[in-house]
Formats: structure tokens, C-alpha cells, sequence
């Protein structure tokens, strides 16, 4: 069946684009190769809601990565690493139920998981791909592309969105995610994840990224 609605993804190329210095919808921003996306020329409509979603959901991943950070490094001050990783394991689900309402959807996912129930789908695998390429990339090319690296998929017969915000391995994380980590912290993070994938990063490392979708209420 012949797909009518719009729906965007961003190439690999233009993935760290930033909004404003690039066309929502265009012929050359979108990775004809995805099987998770067909692109079919948008309205100027269109593009004003692609616009606007954008700018609401890295609003939201950046709510949900600073009251995440501000929890962890609080932990981590009055108790140890140990405590950061009890205090992840207890405050990252209520803070995304926090940020997932009016149509949101708010949350993490990997290649390399913790927490298995943050595993991605097989689109979120798919720029999690071009997210890690692209990292790479800028790593042997001494490149410094702009942040966030972000990508976007907007249908415009059923108003759905979802948008991936990139996180990179920093320095703050890698006592927990990182190739060095010590016995005590690593009994606590199995204690709470036995089947723990999310270590042996190093710093600039694709770590995870955020991820968010938006269903109207007539959808939902």
C-alpha cells in the first residue's frame, strides 16, 4: 500500500545537524537506504509541527539527562559510587514517568543496556548504529560536528513522533560504564542488573541516547 503520510529520518551525514541550519523536510536530508522511514514531500504545515516537536523533545531529554545527573552526583557526594548506582537504579524510571505525559513517551536506550527493559526497538537500534558511526567518525577525523546529535522520524497522516538525542560517554560515568571498575561498585550494579551489558566505555564512546515519542491523544 502506497504510504501518504511524511515521515523523516535524518542521514547519517546530517544527523548532528542542528534544526535551524537545515530544512525540516528535504529530499537530501533524508537516508533513502532506512527501512524505517519513506519520505514523501511535506507541507509547510508539516514542516512547522516537525519544528516544533523537535524543539519540545530535546527540551525533554534535557530534563530528563540534567535531573538524572543532579540525582547521580548527589548520591554519589553523600555515599560512594555504590550509592549512585542505587540511586539510578531507584530514580530513573519516576523521573522519565514524570517527563512522559501530554503525549510523551520519555526514556533511554542502548546498544549496550543495563537495564534491559531500556532495550531498543529496531529503529532506535538503527540510529543507535549511525550514532556510534558518526562518533567514530569524528574520533579518526579529528571532526567536532554539532551537538546534539539528534535524529527525528515525523508521520503526518497520524501525528506520530519520535526523536533520539545521542549520549556520549563522560568522564562522570565512567566509574560505573567505564573499562576500570571497582569490585565493590561492580557487586552493586550486578545486585540490581545481572545481566549487565553497559561497561568497557571509553570517554566519547556512544553510551546510549535519549528517546521520546509523541502520539496525539486522538491516537492514543
Amino acid at each position: 500500500m502506497k504510504q501518504s503520510a511524511l515521515s523523516v529520518t535524518l542521514s547519517l551525514a546530517l544527523v548532528c545537524t542542528t534544526l535551524a541550519a537545515q530544512p525540516a523536510v528535504n529530499a537530501s536530508n533524508v537516508n533513502e537506504g532506512s527501512s524505517s522511514a519513506k519520505h514523501v514531500e511535506g507541507t509547510i504545515s508539516d514542516k512547522m509541527v516537525t519544528q516544533a516537536k523537535v524543539k519540545e523533545a530535546r527540551m525533554h531529554a534535557k530534563a530528563l539527562g540534567g535531573a538524572l545527573k543532579a540525582k547521580l552526583q548527589q548520591a554519589i557526594q553523600s555515599g560512594g559510587l555504590e550509592a549512585g548506582v542505587n540511586e539510578c537504579q531507584i530514580a530513573a524510571g519516576p523521573i522519565a514517568e514524570t517527563l512522559s505525559q501530554n503525549g510523551w513517551t520519555v526514556g533511554r536506550t542502548a546498544l549496550k543496556v543495563r537495564n534491559p527493559d531500556n532495550a531498543p526497538d529496531s529503529w532506535e537500534r538503527e540510529q543507535l548504529v549511525l550514532f556510534s558511526q558518526l562518533l567514530s567518525t569524528e574520533t579518526q577525523d579529528n571532526a567536532n560536528p554539532k551537538r546534539p546529535i539528534e535524529t527525528y522520524q515525523y508521520n503526518s497522516e497520524s501525528g506520530e513522533f519520535r526523536y533520539m538525542m545521542a549520549i556520549e560517554q563522560g568522564q562522570v560515568c565512567m566509574a560505573c560504564h567505564g573499562g576500570s571498575i571497582t569490585p565493590s561498585v561492580k557487586q552493586t550494579i550486578l545486585k540490581h542488573y545481572p545481566n549487565d551489558q553497559a561497561t568497557g566505555f571509553e570517554l566519547g564512546d556512544l553510551r546510549g541516547a535519549f528517546t521520546l515519542s509523541y502520539t496525539p491523544k486522538s491516537s492514543l
